[in-house]
């Protein structure tokens, strides 16, 4: 197995929480060791003190097999996690039909191997996501499901799912929510205030999260099973999800790239590629959801890559499909909130790396000896200006076309194969 030598980078270890310059061996697809001499049989690569941190891992990206491969498949989404340093994706089963069996999760763990980065799959809670009757829980595990969620479908059967929370408790598995109440957030594409009533757009209250969360957590004190918050927007929401924590339960809180970076006044004259779930929401909130990934109290910053493609969003802002691709743009998002002050870029990998591989149990998202050797190369000052049609997904909905942007992926590494690099 070939020996790689990175010398003179700038280590960005989220573990130890240091920004360092130093030098990692890989060897056999691993790391070996820190700041040592270059063994003589290594094959060097001069960083030229770019930053060298551990390859994201991307909780909560669509793929569209089956169903929707017209806008994603495994390998499309592969190639842009690879050019966006993203080492490890976490799939969705929001597909067609959705997977809530142990044959459609083979089905998608063999197309995977079409990426060239590593992809694990979360199942669906219920059978075709409807909240009503739960999955084969134990053989999804036992097949290779990472975790449990019905995505974006919040069930009103309190009873089904405190019966799948209570079957995942036993088992030990993660169940995945999402946080809204449905009532309040049917049919709404924006979030309530004068910007979404000038606009005429229908709106949801912010409450509808808090609402949908305080559900969820007493659900979880009642079963006792580890559950994670897929997405937390507004700051109505984070006191829950303190006392939630206080309380010892095993909670753990998402955010999405774009509620970090973008604020309701981006949807302008009805920009539907800033149409998202949920909807973006107040600076206000912003700015609360940014301090709370900060301190702590929100862990992970995921891209909830959701590939649409033109025919879907080329309509009213009402009935435009929700979402956004962001596998290539997560790490160059990332680095506004780096450039504004926000967010070191050892805390900004712990939340988008360390963290979730932590919460899922995964060895990567660390630069120790012994992890494996998923790194993405990159050089966070890096201006470019974004241009959705160079974009390798197969959709290009992105809400950054046309932005001047910092931050570009140099190169990424699986296993210490190389798997990006980028032109000269």
């Amino acid at each position: 197995m070939t020996t790689l030598y990175f010398q003179n980078a700038r280590l960005i270890d989220p573990e130890a929480g240091t920004d360092t310059l130093g030098s990692l061996t890989v060897k056999a697809g691993a790391i070996l060791a820190r700041d040592e001499k270059a063994p003589k049989t290594a094959v060097v690569v001069d960083c030229g003190g770019k930053c060298l941190a551990p390859g994201i891992v991307d909780w909560g990206v669509k793929i569209g097999e089956p169903g929707e491969r017209h806008r994603e498949s495994f390998r499309s989404a592969g190639l842009a996690a690879a050019a966006g340093g993203v080492t490890t994706i976490i799939a969705r089963p929001d597909t067609l039909p959705a997977i809530d069996t142990p044959e459609t999760l083979e089905f998608v763990t063999r197309r995977a191997a079409e990426a060239p980065v590593r992809i694990r799959h979360m199942a669906a809670l219920t059978k075709g996501r409807l909240g009503a009757e739960m999955t084969e829980i134990g053989f999804l595990r036992d097949a290779g499901a990472i975790a449990f969620t019905d995505v974006f479908k919040v069930s009103t059967e309190a009873k089904a799912i405190t019966r799948a929370m209570a079957y995942a408790k036993s088992l030990g598995t993660l169940v995945v929510g999402h946080p809204q109440d449905p009532g309040l957030s049917s049919g709404a594409a924006a979030t309530s205030g004068k910007f979404a009533s000038l606009r005429g757009i229908p709106a949801v209250s912010p409450m509808a999260e808090r609402m949908g969360l305080e559900r969820d957590l007493a659900l979880v004190e009642m079963t006792g099973v580890r559950y994670h918050a897929d997405q937390i927007t507004t700051a109505k929401s984070l006191p829950a999800l303190a006392r939630a924590k206080a309380a010892g339960l095993d909670v753990t809180a998402g955010t999405s790239i774009h509620h970090l970076t973008l604020n309701e006044f981006d949807v302008g004259d009805y920009r539907t590629f800033f149409k998202m779930t949920p909807p973006l929401r107040s600076e206000q909130d912003r700015l609360a959801i940014v301090a709370a990934v900060a301190d702590g109290a929100i862990d992970i910053i995921c891209s909830m890559h959701t590939p649409a493609d033109e025919e879907s969003k080329r309509l009213p802002f009402e009935e435009a499909a929700p979402g956004a691709v962001a596998l290539e743009t997560f790490l160059p998002a990332a680095m506004r909130l780096y450039h504004a002050g926000h967010l070191d870029l050892p805390a900004l990998f712990r939340a988008m790396a360390l963290n979730p591989a932590n919460r899922l149990g995964l060895p990567q998202g660390r630069l120790s000896p012994g992890a494996p050797a998923d790194l993405v190369l990159f050089d966070p000052d890096a201006p470019f200006l974004m241009d959705r049609f160079r974009l390798r997904s197969k959709s290009k909905n992105t809400p950054f076309d046309g932005a001047r942007m910092e931050g570009k992926v140099l190169a990424t590494y699986v296993a210490g194969t190389q798997v990006f690099a980028a032109e000269a």
